[in-house]
């Protein structure tokens, strides 16, 4: 594999790592790594407006470039191809954002606050229920693959309908706490529901 003549001495420097990190070389990843992750996260974070999204997207870009680092061709360099990626993911992630704003619209009231699923309801037919009761175990089934401290605060609030007052007390947690990580969670249930391809419609 030839390396672009054009490439200026930074760019061929990070063509060399990426032919070690292709040998299995562990370093030369942490190199590459090291060199871009800064300004990787500050774009990110001047796209999507948030540090913990930013950290996750750059977390993910770097990913992506590694697990795809066969694909890589020097005809540009590195840095391009890697802001590239990262910009994509960006992109993705907004886009999502914004199809989980409408799939998950019925988890929050017209105040911006989150209120409690209701599961039935008593003008459903037979099939509907049943449909509607396939979505609640689908539901459940992604709730139980979210990390363990937002699985118990989606649990508790929406399956068991308990007050933020009442979560705070049960978790020794400050309310705002409670209040800041039931958006995250939300957030990431949310993201979560998306890349399963799966809908959930209920009467929220």
């Amino acid at each position: 594999m030839e390396v672009n003549p054009n490439f200026s001495a930074n760019a061929k420097n990070d063509f060399s790592l990426v032919v070690k990190a292709k040998e299995g070389n562990q370093k030369a990843y942490a190199e590459l790594m090291q060199r871009y992750k800064d300004s990787i996260y500050f774009m990110a974070l001047k796209m999507v407006n948030n540090k913990d999204d930013a950290m996750d997207l750059m977390v993910e870009t770097f990913a992506k470039a590694f697990e795809n680092i066969e694909k890589y061709k020097p005809d540009f360099a590195f840095s391009t191809w890697l802001f590239r990626i990262s910009t994509n993911s960006c992109i993705d992630f907004i886009r999502k954002k914004k199809l989980n704003a409408i799939s998950i619209d019925g988890m929050v009231d017209d105040n911006g606050d989150d209120r409690p699923f209701q599961i039935k309801s008593e003008t459903l037919n037979p099939e509907e229920t049943s449909i509607q009761k396939q979505q609640s175990e689908q539901l459940k089934m992604i709730v139980e693959n979210l990390p363990s401290r937002y699985r118990i605060l989606i649990t508790m609030r929406y399956f068991e309908e308990l007050s933020y007052e009442e979560i705070a007390t049960q978790l020794d947690l400050p309310l705002g706490t409670v209040k800041a990580q039931l958006f995250r969670a939300r957030d990431l249930l949310a993201n979560v529901m998306n890349r399963n391809k799966k809908i959930v419609r209920s009467d929220f």
